[in-house]
């Protein structure tokens, strides 16, 4: 079913947004003249849990639609990080300020298939402890939220959670967790 790629052409490159133009035969021979692919790093987020069983939740503006949204730790990651781990680790400390004992892979999800080119590695961090003060890049502005996980499963249930990535993550980190069933 693999497609055979005969041509690509990048119509813009920048670090957030890389999208490019491919020529590519199917199987059976047929030519798609023009199918458009988003270039993207992968990206991390985590469900973070503290030494007393609160979930770490952070609320933050999202521009794209306009909203305030609450959400679970995440973001890109960079060239030099060694591993989703190491990254989602960072990610962590620099928006929270909390450090983990136990960080457990959860697998990885593709925002959308048919046009992203990565993948976004879920985890759940276990034994935070604040160690120090958040450390924002210039334009993030994030409120730390403790909640219950009640609290927590209170917001998927009543589809609060908008960031799809988000709630994939959350799903599998309360399963996992035993306080979702499905």
């Amino acid at each position: 079913m693999e497609w055979k790629l005969l041509q690509s052409e990048y119509l813009h490159r920048e670090p957030w947004l890389t999208v490019r133009k491919d020529k590519a035969e199917t199987p059976d021979g047929k030519i798609v003249e023009a199918y458009y692919v988003h270039e993207y790093p992968d990206w991390v987020n985590a469900v973070p849990v503290t030494e007393d069983g609160k979930i770490i939740m952070v609320k933050q503006y999202r521009h794209a639609i306009g909203r305030t949204l609450i959400e679970i730790p995440g973001g890109t990651m960079d060239p030099d990080d060694v591993s989703p781990e190491f990254a989602m680790r960072r990610e962590l400390l620099e928006e929270t300020g909390y450090a983990f004992t136990e960080v457990i892979d959860l697998g990885a999800v593709s925002a959308n298939p048919s046009t992203n080119t990565n993948l976004t590695h879920m985890f759940l961090a276990k034994g935070g402890k604040k160690v120090q003060e958040q450390q924002l890049d210039h334009n993030e502005d994030i409120e730390v939220i403790l909640m219950t996980p009640a609290e927590v499963v209170r917001l998927l249930k009543e589809n609060k959670i908008v960031q799809s990535l988000h709630a994939s993550c959350l799903f599998y980190a309360l399963a996992e967790l035993g306080l979702l069933k499905y």
